[in-house]
């Protein structure tokens, strides 16, 4: 084009203004409007019309707001007297109903939009000193559950939710599944947390912590490590450090991830958390109530604190040296983390006792310890272990860890069997190399009552139920593992038989349909990940003590018979048991009462943490809960 007329450039920056939205249309409308009002009120003032009943014309300003009433409702005109003034506000009117209606039209449409934008959740959130979770996955409801009762000592507690979910449809399901949240107000975000602008909404530099979880696709590491990334290189980032804990589902991703994390982020590998507590459980039943009761906010929790009046003395010392605690171990100056270290190790100034307690402020010295019963004392030489006899049915992405790691604790001369649709096939294509277990493989359906008839299944010693979450649905998978659960149960019932079993499940809250079956099936699910996260979200500290207590390597927990350690049928107080198993090199810490195994009321039995003055009379069948080597 060899002109540009003045034409063409009102017409672009006419164009330019309207392409910038709502905005710039109301600012149009708006002046538009003004213009056509005070064109009327000139018109009345420079050609002198009178409106009727009036002696004299009205001034400028009177005239802007005749005008303005004409433009505004059109009905007012009805009573105008005079023919030069009925004109002119007719004119107006018909001005006002084309531009001011359109000016209220998009005023209106911009109100709806932002309510809409307001319901997406995508406003800016100016909380601090919050609770941050980036991801939505099953776990988050237990997680809020927990945080909730968490924050229930704080002030004003908030906790942020930032997801690529509808921020209505978060809301409601943590109503429907969390229900009453007390002091804690829950606000959801829509967004990535992977995009930077996303997660600048949520504040993150001024969290107190943040928990990153893994969202349920194909790849969930790399997306977890994406958005570590995306918080501590932000180009806006703060200068202190974050307190970020994340999940990580494979182990050979964890390095990367403390590449990126570094300091910052404390790290959960729930893949293999998962296996090692499906193991352990499976081979000392009640032991995964043991640590729901060490992992939820309910209870008893594990608390660091620093006491001089023990500067000096060795650990072993110090177990009977709390009437209302348990001391499991030591945090030394260095920041080591020692569960269960040698009994004649000296507590040095400035390290820090780890215990189990109601509360932080509830772990306090004696004055006064309790006495030893001497003559109750039991000692019991160890037994060298027998080889035993497992069954796992059904499988998954998590089977070949859980048999290297039953592989590991089982004596040479075990047995493992495997029964599932194609599992032959499967496990000649991973390769599995046993040491101490003789495998067999069986193709069979694991929900077939005929098939697990004659499996024999009173001759097992434990049997783990995995479920079938690479083929199926969160729902499906745990329906065929709650169908061959209650096949089992039924089965023991009418033969008389006890064996002991744990069942995998994807949803938590499955686990209150699986307790119908009445037994010692306690669930072992995502729920343990989801109490770790919390607890490591409200002290990092947590995180290396978790770690040791779950690795196979150094002290685990373990539930041994009473008999053992105390006589069975005397009365007896808890600083005996704990004497008892100070001298075995082990640290009791609770005991389990089978005359209550089956009820849930009374945690299955399951006490940790009692007070060391109570006493109680222990029979053949209860169990002491140690923190030991093997």
């Amino acid at each position: 084009m060899n002109g540009i007329r003045w034409t063409h450039r009102l017409r672009y920056a006419f164009d330019n203004a309207m392409s910038r939205g709502t905005p710039a249309l109301i600012g149009f409308l708006g002046l538009a409007s003004l213009t056509l009002i005070a064109i009327a009120a000139l018109v009345l003032v420079m050609l002198r019309i009178v409106p009727g009943g009036e002696e004299s014309p009205p001034d400028f300003v009177e005239g802007m707001w005749l005008s303005l009433m004409r433009t505004l409702d059109s009905g007012t005109m009805g009573g105008d007297e005079g023919r030069g003034f009925r004109v002119t506000m007719l004119l107006v009117t018909l001005g006002g109903i084309f531009i001011v209606s359109a000016l209220i039209g998009v005023l209106n449409s911009g109100l709806e939009s932002k309510l809409d934008e307001l319901r997406k959740g995508r406003s800016f959130v100016i909380e601090k000193d919050h609770t941050l979770i980036l991801g939505w996955s099953p776990k988050i409801f237990t997680i809020l559950s927990e945080l909730i009762l968490a924050n229930e000592n704080r002030r004003k507690p908030r906790i942020v939710i930032l997801a690529d979910r509808d921020k209505i449809e978060m809301e409601d399901e943590i109503r429907d599944e969390v229900g009453e949240t007390g002091k804690t107000k829950i606000i959801c975000r829509r967004g990535s947390p992977l995009a930077l602008n996303d997660l600048e909404i949520v504040n993150p530099h001024q969290a107190r912590s943040i928990v990153v979880l893994a969202p349920e696709s194909d790849e969930p590491d790399s997306e977890v490590i994406k958005t570590i990334l995306a918080i501590t290189n932000n180009p806006g980032r703060r200068s202190e450090p974050y307190h970020i804990v994340a999940e990580i589902a494979e182990p050979k991703n964890l390095e990367v991830a403390r590449m990126v994390g570094r300091d910052e982020a404390q790290l959960i590998v729930t893949g293999d958390l998962i296996s090692r507590i499906i193991v352990q459980t499976s081979r000392q039943s009640g032991l995964s109530v043991v640590y729901t009761e060490l992992l939820d906010f309910g209870g008893d929790e594990i608390y660091f604190t620093n006491e001089p009046k023990l500067a000096g003395r060795t650990f072993g010392e110090a177990l009977l040296a709390y009437e209302e605690s348990a001391v499991i171990g030591l945090r030394n100056r260095d920041g080591r983390i020692r569960l269960n270290p040698p009994m004649d190790t000296r507590i040095e100034a400035g390290d820090r006792v780890i215990a189990i307690s109601e509360d932080d402020d509830t772990v306090k010295v004696s004055d006064e310890p309790g006495a030893v019963d001497e003559r109750a004392i039991h000692g019991a030489s160890p037994t060298a272990p027998r080889p035993e006899r497992t069954l796992i049915l059904g499988w998954n992405e998590r089977g070949p860890a859980i048999v290297r790691e039953l592989d590991r604790y089982v004596a040479p001369g075990s047995e493992l069997t495997l029964v599932a649709p194609g599992i032959s096939e499967t496990i000649k294509s991973q390769r599995l190399s046993l040491k101490n277990q003789k495998g067999t493989t069986r193709n069979a359906d694991t929900t077939d009552r005929e098939v697990l008839d004659s499996l024999q299944i009173e001759t097992y010693d434990q049997v783990i139920l995995l479920c079938y979450s690479d083929t199926l649905d969160v729902q499906e998978a745990d329906a065929r593992t709650l169908i061959t659960l209650l096949h089992l149960r039924d089965m023991a019932d009418k033969g008389d038989h006890d064996f002991r079993i744990v069942s995998e499940m994807l949803d938590v809250r499955n686990r209150e349909l699986a307790e119908v079956t009445q037994a010692d099936d306690f669930i072992v699910s995502n729920k343990l990940t989801s109490l770790m996260l919390a607890q490591v979200s409200e002290n990092r500290e947590l995180a290396p003590v978790f770690e040791d207590l779950f690795d196979p390597e150094g002290s685990e927990v373990y539930l041994k018979p009473a008999s053992d350690y105390v006589e069975p049928g005397v009365e007896v107080n808890f600083y005996t048991v704990a004497e008892a198993a100070r001298r075995r090199g082990e640290v009791a810490f609770g005991y389990r009462q089978m005359a209550y195994a089956k009820d849930a009321a009374r945690a299955y039995g399951v006490a940790v943490n009692p007070k060391k003055s109570a006493k109680l009379a222990f029979t053949g069948a209860d169990q002491v809960i140690v923190l030991a080597e093997e």
